[in-house]
Order: C-alpha cells, then sequence, then structure tokens
C-alpha cells in the first residue's frame, strides 16, 4: 500500500546535518514505493518551481534513510519562510503525480509565495549578514533582533531597525572564546563543570543547557535552552566572558548550529535515544548528528572525544580537525596513540587524573578529591570530569582553576541540580536523577549498586513519545537493580498522545513479564507522589533511586524537609 508523508518542514539557520547553507528543509516519510522513485519526482518539482520562482541559482541537497528521507534548498536568509512554503508546495506538487490524482493548482499557490517572499525579503538585513560575513564579525539573527559581536562588545537593534551598513565600526566587534558540548548523557554535567572551572579563574562564563541560561551566577531563565535561541540570548549578554553551549540533537537538527566559529567542542558520548525523529533511526545516523559540532571548529580549534565510546571513535575516523582523546584507562589505544604522537589526552592512571601534551604529563587532581564522582563510584561523572579537564584545557584555562573546579563541584542540588543527587534522610540514601534514556539509566543503577545498600527501591517514568520497545528496555534496564519495590509513576505533563495511566500500566506489564511479582511493583499518580511512596516503604540502609523527569524542584524541596526532620 503507497503511503506519502509530510512530517515537518522547518528553517535551517546554521551548519546542519545536510549541509552549511541556510535555507528549508522538509522530512518526508513514505511506504510501498521505491526511494528513488519519490526523490526523482521531487526532484524534478523543486527544479520547475525554483524556476518558475526566479531562484535557479539556489541549490538542493538531500540525506535518505530507512523510512523516507529529507530534502533541504538553500534560500537567502531574508526568505526562509518563502522558502519552506515552496519545498512544501513541491512535495504536494509530487505527491499528486506519485498517486496518480488530478494535479493540484501549483500556479495560484506559487503566487501567492511571491506575495508572501515580498513582505518577507529586507534587502538591508540581508546586506548587513553578508558584510558582517566579509569583516568576519559574528552576527545573531533571529525574527525579532540583529547582533553584532558577542559579550562585551555585543550590540543588539530591533530587525526593524537596522543601522546604516556604512556608519558601523566593525573593528568594535569581538568574539568571546566559546565551546559546544554534546552528547546523549553528561552535556548538563559537563557545561556546569566548565562553568565551575572558569569561575575559579575569575572568568564570568555563561552556560545554556536543557535546564536553563545562565551568566555567572544570575539565572537569566530556566527551560530548555540548548538550541540556537539560547545561545542567542547569552551570546548577546554583555557580561558573559566565556560560553558553554550545550547543542543537543534536536537543536542541530531542527535548526543546525547556534554559530558557526567555536574554540573548541566536546562530544561526552553517543548512545540510543530519541531514535526515529528526523530521520534518525540509528544509533550510528545519531552520531553523525552529534558531529555536527566539528563543523564549528578551525584548524587551530580542539575536538574532545571520549575514547571508551565505540560510535564517537567510529564516526572520529572522518574528522580531520586536531582532537584530544579522553579515557578512564590509561592503556586504552587511542590515549598511547595520542601520547607516542604527542597529541593531547586525559586519562586516569593511579586514581588520578592525567592530562598529556607534547610529551609532558600533568596531575590533575585524584578521582577521591573530585566530589562529582562519589570516591569513584559514578564512573560517569570521571568520564564526564575527563572530558571537562580536555576542554578546559583547549580552552587554554589555567591548571589551578581546573584542580578548584573539581575539587568544589559536588553532585548536589546546588552545583548540579537533577544529575546524581543525594540525600541522606533518616538512614537512607536517597539518589535523584534525570537519566531517562537507556545508557544514563544503566549509568546511574551502577552508581547506585555501588553504595552498601540493604534493599534498593527504584521510582521512574517514561515520556509518552516513547514506543513500546523503547519503554520496555527502559524498564528493563531499571529492573537490573533487583529492586525490592519498583514504583512506574505517571508523567502527566508528558503523556504526548497516550492515555492516562497507560505508561505505568505498560512499564508494570513489562516488570511481570521479567519475572517481578506484582506485590514489589506500585504504581503513583505523579512523580513525586512515587518519591512519598518509596520514602514510606524504605527502612535504614536502604538506597532509593528516583529517577525524576517531572516535579524535580517539588521533590527537591519535600526531600530536604524529610532530612531536616532528622
Amino acid at each position: 500500500m503507497l503511503t506519502l508523508q509530510l512530517d515537518e518542514v522547518r528553517r535551517l539557520t546554521g551548519p546542519n546535518l545536510l549541509w552549511d547553507k541556510p535555507g528549508a528543509i522538509i522530512d518526508v516519510l513514505f511506504e510501498g514505493i521505491a526511494h528513488s522513485q519519490v526523490l526523482d519526482c521531487l526532484q524534478t518539482w523543486v527544479d520547475k518551481l525554483l524556476t518558475e520562482f526566479a531562484w535557479q541559482q539556489e541549490s538542493y541537497t538531500y540525506r535518505m534513510h530507512e523510512h523516507g528521507l529529507n530534502f533541504a534548498i538553500s534560500a537567502p536568509f531574508d526568505a526562509l519562510y518563502s522558502a519552506c512554503d515552496l519545498l512544501e508546495l513541491a512535495w504536494d506538487c509530487c505527491v499528486c503525480e506519485l498517486q496518480q490524482q488530478p494535479m493540484l493548482a501549483w500556479q495560484p499557490r506559487l503566487q501567492g509565495i511571491r506575495a508572501e517572499l515580498l513582505d518577507e525579503k529586507k534587502p538591508h538585513l540581508l546586506a548587513l549578514i553578508q558584510q558582517a560575513a566579509k569583516q568576519q564579525v559574528t552576527c545573531l539573527v533571529d525574527d525579532d533582533e540583529l547582533s553584532l559581536g558577542m559579550g562585551a562588545t555585543a550590540q543588539t537593534w530591533p530587525i526593524n531597525a537596522l543601522p546604516n551598513i556604512e556608519h558601523i565600526e566593525w573593528s568594535q566587534y569581538q568574539d568571546i572564546p566559546s565551546a559546544l558540548i554534546t552528547g546523549t548523557n553528561g552535556k548538563s554535567t559537563s557545561v556546569r563543570l566548565a562553568a565551575k572551572i572558569a569561575k575559579a579563574a575569575g572568568i564570568c562564563a555563561g552556560v545554556t543547557s536543557t535546564d536553563f541560561i545562565r551568566v555567572g551566577d544570575d539565572v537569566l531563565d530556566y527551560g530548555d535552552y540548548s538550541g540556537p535561541g539560547g545561545a542567542r540570548m547569552l551570546l548577546r549578554d554583555t557580561r558573559c566572558q566565556l560560553a558553554f553551549l550545550e547543542v543537543a540533537r534536536g537543536g542541530i537538527l531542527r535548526r543546525g548550529l547556534p554559530v558557526t566559529r567555536v574554540n573548541a567542542a566536546l562530544i561526552t558520548n553517543v548512545a540510543s535515544d530519541h531514535l526515529g525523529q528526523y530521520g534518525i533511526n540509528t544509533v550510528a545516523e545519531l552520531a553523525q548528528t552529534k558531529f555536527v559540532v566539528a563543523k564549528a571548529l578551525g584548524d587551530r580549534s580542539i575536538l574532545v572525544l571520549n575514547a571508551d565510546d565505540e560510535m564517537v571513535i567510529s564516526q572520529a575516523q572522518h574528522i580531520k580537525t586536531p582532537i584530544c582523546w579522553f579515557s578512564r584507562d590509561e592503556n586504552n589505544g587511542l590515549i598511547q596513540q595520542q601520547i607516542d604522537l604527542g597529541a593531547p589526552a586525559v586519562f586516569v592512571r593511579c586514581d588520578e587524573i592525567v592530562f598529556h601534551d607534547k610529551g609532558k604529563f600533568e596531575s590533575i587532581c585524584s578521582i577521591d578529591s573530585a566530589p562529582m564522582t562519589l570516591n569513584g563510584s559514578a564512573w560517569h561523572n570521571i568520564q564526564n570530569a575527563l572530558g571537562v579537564v580536555g576542554l578546559a584545557k583547549a580552552l587554554d584555562l589555567p591548571h589551578f582553576a581546573i584542580v578548584q573546579g573539581l575539587q568544589e563541584f559536588g553532585s548536589d542540588s546546588q552545583d548540579n541540580p537533577g544529575r546524581g543527587n543525594i540525600y541522606h534522610i533518616k538512614g537512607r540514601h536517597v539518589i535523584v536523577d534525570f537519566a531517562h534514556n537507556e545508557h544514563g539509566m544503566r549509568a546511574v543503577i551502577n552508581m547506585a549498586v555501588q553504595l552498601k545498600a540493604k534493599r534498593y527501591i527504584a521510582m521512574f517514568s517514561h515520556a509518552g513519545d516513547r514506543s513500546n520497545e523503547d519503554m520496555q528496555n527502559l524498564t528493563k534496564a531499571v529492573s537490573e537493580l533487583n529492586a525490592s519495590l519498583y514504583i512506574p509513576a505517571e508523567l502527566e505533563k508528558y503523556l504526548r498522545g497516550r492515555a492516562p495511566n497507560e505508561i505505568p500500566a505498560l512499564s508494570q506489564h513489562f516488570l511481570l513479564n521479567l519475572g517481578i511479582s506484582a506485590e514489589h511493583i506500585k504504581l503513583a499518580n505523579s512523580p513525586l507522589l512515587g518519591a512519598k511512596q518509596a520514602l514510606a516503604a524504605a527502612e535504614e540502609g536502604d538506597v532509593i533511586l528516583l529517577f525524576v523527569l517531572d516535579q524535580r524542584q517539588e521533590i527537591h524541596q519535600w526531600l530536604l524537609s524529610q532530612s531536616q526532620e532528622e
């Protein structure tokens, strides 16, 4: 049966998975037809419409995947919405042709796009963007504002009140040092630790993350700011002297990178997460997406990579940028290769973090003196620490600041909220973590089982946009804790098309199929209620593991109140 589905059309504003040009991209899904037939038809219509639209100078590219294809066209930066409409029209015409239906009246729609283009075009804006590129000045643009420079030199204007190009003193606008941080897990921890190190060096660092956007100690706003919008807000803040930009998979695929030039980048790891979205269906394709950050690196920039991650290693073979590898194992082949070449590497030697470059070995600090590692039991945080050391060295941050940052950065709700936070309540250890994919959850479980416990209790949830298979795999990962009680909790805020209480019931079903008896399973209507049920069931000497995807602040406050009652 032939099915042809338009998944999404959107603007591309920065370097992305397909190429580095601004434009529009369409995601289409289909069954019952060859990829080549769909592609040939879509290319024909795109060629025809670009010619009719007098955009013959624009180009296009595409990427095929298991269930369909992504197709992008280039366009002037002041015409991206029109480009989206043009691409959608091409697809609609393509569908009519492939389904052998009467052709739609495309000429009137094309005329309407021409009229929209006249309203959208801003010649002065486009000229300013082009001149900034010639002057090698960072120019950040959104629907409402344009800015030149970063940090202290940044200047911002409304789109409808742009300066005269002839009056601009281009030399006054400078960049600040910046780094991109991506990976499946550890991104937020890494940007927070990096900012702590910068603070120890007396630098006012800015952070964008999936939790908040912050300059120094001032949180500008809470929410997911791991996309280009958060980066623009941060880089326009005149207080910011160094920027650590968390870059999530979604932001890269939706819009592209937030900036075109950075001094360094860190890829923490690559594991299965959010597969099936935007045509990314395999972990290998996800790795390609993460490595888009390398497009913002120059010849002298450093890409910091995890030598313990097979997907990272595989994808790095396509990279020409200088690399700093990190590993928990000094005998890792890539670490030894770096040492032989005199290239940068970070590793653990005799329970100490060591940095190597140009034949010199520099002891940073012991694992035990870095609180985030929980005396070495939090293996994932050892890797996060190693990666950030490599990033800090790439940014020439001083040795004393790296040491101080590592020794002062704790695994608590103040330094790293929602990531491996531990509360001590009436002889019970409570671990709160935001982990929501298999790789991250296993890392936290590994940390939990290294704590001496009489019994374990686990509360967890799943977002509704995960497949049943994903939920089954995540539930299986939690079951490896061998807990005395499992509490699947409802996430009312993240049902995403699921029926109320459907997901906890599914989790219960998966647990029963794994041989866990019904008396060891208790459902909860929310994460907060699940946390309360977990603590009520716990005894002295137990470890409670709370995977908290929602109500983190409420749970934090409640746990604090319980600990203060001791």
